[in-house]
């Protein structure tokens, strides 16, 4: 007789807006492990993506809360998934550790969305408090779980790095035309703009084709400088900053006090071999084409690698006299229906969402600590902070750098690029 399966490991969604449902849709393609409970301050939005996960077939009867330490009590619930807002990182974190450290819960491991917190302090206490739990952790960043990635990454280091060298440069941009929620664009309640929200991504994606496999980022690549440039282009001029203000009735007024719609960043390190090696990370809200943008490109001493998402996996077209209804069926932040347009057929497969997930899982289901810890998520915030600073003071910041305390000028709201007297007189 076959040995009788174990049960999958139960899951636990914190949290109920896009990136969640993100994440259910990628369990469609997760062995092993079923989402079995939901949370949200509304009850009716956990039942919607409760609902959701049913619908999918990724967990039965699953059960929603509006009261995250229910949740992490739920006997069927093995992990829990913390994808809320920025600004409620550190209290759902908080809540969730009390409830294991108390006794009344019992946990295999708790993953996190990025960035970890909106600023260095956030980000090391998030991790200070897993620790403290004794819990295992994961950082939940997508971009090294891609397959556009893995793949590419393995060959570079498998037939370029091991003939002529290690690879030198990373370029890495994620683009599109700005996030779908309202907090998004509260920079206090973000910790910044593009550069906290979609840098995350475009710097560890950098730091992760320089590594070879096998090896963590921070210990293979020592940061020595960090220049950065942070802009208000499009978002602040009037006739977007009234859309903005229509759509997110409430948020601050981005004509006076914006938060950054593009930013970029050059990073050099020194890997484990002892040579310099640079990540060109760029970010923006300002890109207007099919959806989002992700590119990255890989540069050794007689080798390369290019990927682009928006080659898709097809392209369709549709002719001017049809008309179409909003939607983002072709691909993420999708902006028309009309035209030829590329089509990416499994979204959560091809932006790491599976990958992720399964390794994640199967990993806490071992009693084992994921690579891409916590850990990972504070070497990433100190990073971004360093940016910011740099954008911030203009100057270059050499590590190590003492950001302990510091909270950009974005997440402020002391940020006034388009007030300033440089501004005024370009526009005299």
């Amino acid at each position: 007789m076959n040995a009788p399966l174990e049960a999958p490991l139960g899951i636990g969604i914190i949290g109920s807006g896009f990136i969640a449902h993100f994440h259910v849709r990628s369990w469609q393609s997760i062995r092993g492990s079923d989402i079995v409970a939901t949370q949200s301050r509304s009850l009716d939005r956990a039942r919607e993506l409760a609902s959701y996960a049913e619908e999918l077939r990724v967990g039965k009867e699953v059960t929603a809360y509006d009261d995250i330490a229910a949740l992490v009590r739920d006997e069927r619930v093995d992990a829990v998934w913390v994808l809320t807002p920025n600004h409620t990182r550190v209290e759902v974190v908080r809540a969730v550790c009390e409830e294991v450290r108390s006794g009344r819960a019992s946990l295999r491991g708790i993953a996190v969305e990025k960035p970890l917190g909106r600023n260095l302090a956030e980000a090391r206490e998030v991790a200070d408090l897993v620790r403290g739990a004794g819990l295992r952790h994961a950082y939940l960043e997508n971009q090294v779980y891609a397959p556009r990635l893995t793949r590419t990454r393995e060959l570079m280091w498998a037939r370029g790095a091991s003939r002529s060298g290690t690879p030198y440069l990373a370029r890495c941009t994620e683009e599109h035309s700005g996030p779908h929620s309202a907090w998004f664009w509260d920079s206090e309640a973000q910790g910044g703009g593009v550069l906290n929200d979609l840098m995350c991504h475009s710097l560890e994606a950098g730091r992760f084709l320089l590594t070879p496999p096998g090896h963590d980022p921070s210990a293979w690549l020592t940061p020595v400088s960090v220049t950065a440039t942070i802009a208000s282009l499009r978002w602040g001029r009037e006739r977007y900053a009234a859309r903005l203000a229509e759509t997110h009735p409430g948020v601050q007024d981005y004509r006076t006090t914006p938060s950054e719609d593009y930013a970029n960043a050059t990073y050099t390190f020194v890997n484990g071999d002892g040579e310099p090696v640079i990540v060109e990370a760029m970010t923006s809200w300002g890109y207007v084409g099919a959806g989002m943008r992700l590119s990255f490109e890989l540069l050794g001493p007689e080798y390369s690698m290019s990927a682009n998402s928006l080659s898709g996996d097809a392209t369709v077209f549709f002719s001017r006299d049809l008309e179409q209804q909003e939607g983002e069926d072709l691909l993420e932040k999708q902006n028309a229906e009309q035209g030829l347009m590329p089509v990416i057929a499994d979204e959560p497969a091809a932006y790491g969402y599976v990958a992720e997930n399964t390794h994640i899982t199967r990993v806490f289901a071992d009693g084992g600590q994921p690579a891409e810890s916590l850990d990972s998520g504070v070497a990433v915030t100190e990073l971004l902070m360093a940016a910011y600073y740099a954008a911030e003071t203009g100057t270059v910041v050499h590590f190590p750098v003492d950001l302990s305390d510091y909270v950009p000028a974005v997440a402020r709201k002391a940020w006034h690029p388009r007030t300033a007297p440089a501004a005024k007189e370009a526009t005299a």
